[in-house]
């Protein structure tokens, strides 16, 4: 059975909310999910240092990055994350695996695109094929601020538009489509 892990730091949730949507659609198409939210307590001295994470990973088809946009990239607990991978890059490990990126801010344009932009380096470095939105931007159903790379999604109060939601949604189908090919 295809699995997909998920990787990501929330503070406020709506990025969490995002990740629980995609999680969703993947269990209702019977894809086994494994997820992991970054927790302050994992990074010591600015390293993330829960190697379990790693070997979960491993054993992954796909990996989903997500993480709220702070200042402009990702949030300083991801990146802890991300700089400790550097361990499974140097045996390639995740070399040939799906990735995507989930973002979420709560300025209309607040960079979100950078830090997908961050995902997609991130995983390019690792060998991992990169997976984005199929170009959905003319739906009103979906993808309502543009972004092909991935979810991004806004919110100012705490809560997630149902579009963005649905957005995570599609991408988890992409996913789902790029693991069974």
């Amino acid at each position: 059975m295809p699995k997909v892990g998920f990787v990501y730091y929330t503070k406020t949730d709506v990025t969490g909310d995002l990740v629980y949507a995609a999680i969703s659609e993947l269990e209702c198409k019977g894809v086994d999910v494994i997820k992991h939210q970054i927790k302050g307590s994992e990074i010591v001295e600015g390293r993330f240092i829960n190697s379990r994470v790693f070997e979960l990973l491993a054993n992954c088809d796909a990996i989903v990055f997500g993480s709220p946009t702070y200042m402009g990239g990702a949030a300083a607990q991801f990146k802890a994350f991300a700089d400790a991978s550097s361990q499974v890059w140097s045996s390639q490990q995740w070399s040939g695996k799906i990735a995507a990126g989930i973002t979420s801010g709560t300025s209309l344009n607040g960079d979100q695109s950078s830090t997908l932009q961050y995902f997609s380096i991130l995983a390019s470095q690792q060998g991992m094929y990169w997976v984005g939105l199929s170009n959905i931007s003319q739906s009103e159903s979906i993808n309502r601020l543009g972004c092909e790379l991935g979810v991004v999604a806004h919110s100012e109060d705490g809560r997630v538009n149902a579009l963005d939601l649905e957005t995570a949604r599609h991408l988890a189908v992409r996913i789902a489509e790029a693991i069974k090919n």
